[in-house]
């Protein structure tokens, strides 16, 4: 694919990077696996066509990687990043069980391979087989999102999209700590809240975020090896209502963009997954577009870093 090529051309693959699947031998710096599995989701489905959605709007922002980006605020970027789509994993219907293992086997797959993993679900309830593919290894969790998802259990599943970082502390003994960032509604489960703080989870709600952005940056983690998990209802539903669960006053673009620099430029990026966007809830596609930016963002972030 050469810069300038229309965007609606060709098959859609990430950033209109070439299709390797995992049964190929190959390596890049950065690849996606779609997780297309929203079967634990609780309000409104939609989230297994994001991985596809995220593939078409992604084209938008395709480039050729000897010549990356240009932005008129920080110059070139994404210049000379290798990036490949691995394609998808294809889930078992209703049996959660297998299909967590098959996302879990092939996200350590992918792990061998590059050295950013990218992961476009889903609904939230994935994070925690992708975050299985760590086990052992001394990892924190930033969790951009509307939503504590720290559940014991909703609606009769400890492994719905409610509890994904419950499970996770519970499995994962090198998980050091987890900070949630963006937190509102009514809905929130008092015992979930209370579990949270105990465990010393950092809890910031989106007020916080919206009175000052810059006196949150200091509650970030320093110096870990981090895992960021982004929850696209993070952002305000009048941006991005294309998800299951929108609550209002949400996180503008630029607030999760700065909460995203300050995660990267303090850490060392090992993982990030996007999650919970149902496509199918917008039909002006402006919510797989911004998905899309904002991966494109993340990338142009950790390149920066990684590349010196």
């Amino acid at each position: 694919m050469r810069a300038g090529e229309l965007t609606f051309t060709g098959p859609h693959t990430f950033f209109k990077a070439p299709y390797l699947p995992l049964e190929a031998t190959w390596e890049a710096d950065v690849a996606l696996l779609g997780l297309p599995y929203d079967f634990a989701v609780g309000f409104r489905p939609g989230a297994r066509f994001a991985p596809s959605a995220i593939r078409e709007a992604s084209a938008r922002y395709a480039f050729h990687p000897e010549e990356g980006l240009f932005d008129p605020e920080r110059g070139p970027r994404l210049r000379g990043v290798r990036v490949v789509d691995a394609g998808d994993v294809d889930p078992a219907q209703l049996e959660y069980q297998e299909s967590f293992r098959r996302i879990t086997e092939a996200a350590r797959a992918l792990r061998a391979r590059v050295r950013l993993p990218v992961f476009v679900g889903g609904d939230h309830s994935v994070t925690l087989p992708v975050l299985r593919a760590y086990a052992g290894e001394p990892l924190y969790v930033v969790q951009l999102d509307a939503h504590l998802d720290f559940s014991d259990q909703r609606h009769g599943t400890r492994y719905s999209n409610s509890s994904p970082f419950r499970r996770a502390v519970e499995e994962l003994p090198g998980l050091q700590g987890i900070t949630c960032i963006g937190l509102r509604g009514l809905r929130v489960s008092p015992e979930a809240y209370w579990a949270a703080k105990e465990r010393g989870h950092v809890l910031v709600s989106a007020h916080e975020v919206r009175q000052n952005v810059e006196a949150v940056k200091p509650l970030l983690p320093q110096d870990q090896r981090v895992y960021v998990s982004l929850d696209v209802d993070v952002l305000d539903p009048a941006l991005l209502p294309g998800t299951s669960s929108p609550e209002v006053e949400g996180l503008s673009y630029g607030e999760t963009l700065a909460l995203l620099e300050g995660v990267i430029e303090r850490n060392e990026l090992v993982g990030v997954d996007l999650v919970e966007l149902a496509p199918n809830l917008d039909p002006t596609g402006l919510s797989s577009l911004v998905a899309a930016r904002l991966l494109a963002e993340v990338l142009a972030l950790w390149w920066a870093k990684a590349s010196g």
